[in-house]
């Protein structure tokens, strides 16, 4: 189980004060995670700063290692010296992802077009986990898998002599296995193409080009990208990689602010790639007070801080395509929902019913507990609000292990009428071991349930 044993420890939200202040939110970690499989593929150093420390980036950090890279810390940064491309070593022992579904499927995608077998292990949540997404074009470039039960973790890849480039069309939208496929164009001869009818976060094409891949992005009328990849080039260390704040964390002080009476809160340097704002899309269509301020260029993404203060929020309908850009979101905005005026009807859902728990019958049951009014379907969820939080709160919910269900509902507790309780808090360490510490530090009140 990993992180993850041992006894639950519940952790309660009630009504307080306003939230006021400066803070920063922790690295992104779809960028941290990447950060440690480049900076280690990479021939020369990287020197990283802004890294999220969670358990999952750490993972892919130890993944990197076991495969021939140096990492060490200096300081507030770390020190990556890379084994160079094509260069990765067989690891001695298996590599353990714990709860980490991006560090797997992405070292997945990078050592499985090597001519060595990795074995790959992870907690209870991700060995119930669907891989074949990723696993069925590591097949098609000649990647054998050993599993088990089907496609699902512990399982061992067997790499290719020389692995076959391949033109591939994603055939749901997840940035997950692009990039798995472009991590294993990196080990196979000629070109590989990746064809994503849908649009989803590309840090991963940015982050190549800036490692020096031959990488070249085109996207047609009807906006679907072409990605073609030339294999088998130089990856060169970047001297100095700053990791913008991530999106998704800062999600939960933006709400925050927004649903406590009288709040102003400022976070700086929030990542804001257009693949990653969905969410404070929808909140201005709600009515949010979010000033986006001192925009500028970091490792080349763009960064801004953000002033957000109490907003009164009114229901609005999500569209199904806005999905891809805040597929994490969805719990956290369930909750904005619960306060605004009227009803939020958000779809397009499927993804989130795979996620670390089945993420939208966990929303429900969550809003369920705390009187909140909503609907669920097979891939909608319906909210609808009450502006002053009355009536609402109270009850426990049930996290299923789900670090982003354990701090939504914490944030429905700051600002409803009666305090809300998760089973347990302990595995919000694994992406943002920060959140209770900048809750209480905003003013927030967050307290230990043990019985």
């Amino acid at each position: 189980m990993g992180v993850h044993s041992g006894a639950l420890k519940p952790l309660r939200a009630k009504a307080g004060r306003a939230l006021a202040g400066r803070v920063r939110v922790p690295g992104d970690k779809s960028i941290s995670h990447r950060a440690f499989l480049f900076g280690g593929l990479a021939s020369g150093r990287t020197r990283v700063t802004g890294l999220l420390e969670g358990e999952d980036v750490l993972a892919t950090g130890r993944a990197m290692r076991a495969m021939g890279a140096r990492i060490e810390r200096d300081g507030e940064a770390f020190l990556v010296d890379g084994v160079g491309n094509g260069c990765l070593l067989e690891p001695a022992g298996v590599l353990d992802f714990g709860n980490a579904g991006t560090g797997s499927r992405l070292t997945m995608g990078l050592a499985g077009t090597y001519d060595f077998t990795t074995t790959y292990l992870g907690d209870a949540s991700l060995s119930a986990r669907p891989m074949g997404r990723v696993l069925d074009p590591l097949r098609l470039m000649g990647t054998q898998v050993l599993a088990r039960s089907r496609d699902r973790l512990p399982l061992s890849l067997r790499g290719p002599r020389v692995a076959a480039p391949i033109s591939y069309r994603v055939p749901m939208a997840s940035a997950q296995v692009k990039s798995a496929v472009l991590l294993a164009a990196l080990n196979a001869p000629g070109i590989t193409t990746v064809i994503e009818p849908v649009m989803t976060r590309d840090h991963t094409e940015k982050m190549l080009e800036g490692f020096g891949a031959a990488i070249e992005v085109e996207q047609d009328a009807h906006g679907v990208r072409t990605i073609r990849l030339e294999g088998q080039g130089e990856l060169k260390g970047v001297a100095d990689f700053a990791v913008p704040g991530d999106p998704s964390s800062a999600a939960f002080l933006v709400v925050a602010a927004l649903v406590t009476p009288d709040s102003d809160v400022t976070i700086e340097n929030v990542l804001m790639n257009p693949t990653r704002t969905g969410l404070l899309e929808t909140l201005a269509e709600m009515g949010a007070s979010i000033e986006v301020l001192n925009e500028r260029s970091s490792g080349g993404e763009s960064v801004a801080d953000l002033r957000v203060r109490h907003s009164a929020l009114k229901g609005v309908d999500v569209p199904a395509d806005r999905a891809p850009s805040m597929i994490d979101e969805y719990p956290i905005l369930a909750v904005a929902a619960a306060f605004a005026e009227g009803t939020t009807r958000m779809q397009g859902l499927d993804e989130l019913r795979v996620k670390e728990s089945d993420r939208l019958s966990a929303v429900a049951a969550g809003l369920s507990a705390n009187g909140v009014e909503h609907r669920e379907g097979e891939d909608w969820l319906s909210v609808t609000g009450r502006p002053d939080g009355r009536g609402i709160g109270g009850g426990t919910v049930a996290t299923h292990l789900d670090h982003r269900i354990a701090m939504s509902f914490l944030v429905l507790g700051l600002a409803c009428e009666a305090p809300v309780t998760v089973d347990d808090a302990t595995m919000i360490s694994t992406s943002f071991p920060e959140f209770t510490g900048l809750i209480e530090r905003l003013g927030g009140t967050l307290e230990s349930a043990e019985a």
